[in-house]
């Protein structure tokens, strides 16, 4: 790796940054008391976090219901949801 490089045009150079955002994305929300995830309830509620966490929730949802309006990537049964309500995770 080309430190000097990287810190010259104002790159982070190590794990502090990443290990507070794993801490603050992933530990906070998964070592809670008493919880227990499978891998796929654990991605999905990480990848929402993660847009959450982003800022991204607005545009997410937008994107999210439009598609599902347009029954495109949900079963038929899921569409009969109320897709007005916008809920963070």
């Amino acid at each position: 790796m080309k430190y000097d490089v990287y810190l010259s045009q104002g790159y982070p150079i190590g794990s502090g940054v990443v290990e507070s955002a794993c801490s603050h994305v992933v530990k906070n929300r998964m070592e809670v008391p008493g919880a227990r995830w499978s891998v796929s309830g654990a991605e999905a509620i990480l990848q929402l976090r993660s847009v959450v966490k982003s800022q991204d929730w607005n545009d997410y949802w937008e994107f999210y219901t439009s598609r599902t309006q347009q029954r495109e990537f949900l079963p038929p049964t899921v569409n009969l949801l109320n897709l007005q309500q916008k809920i963070p995770a």
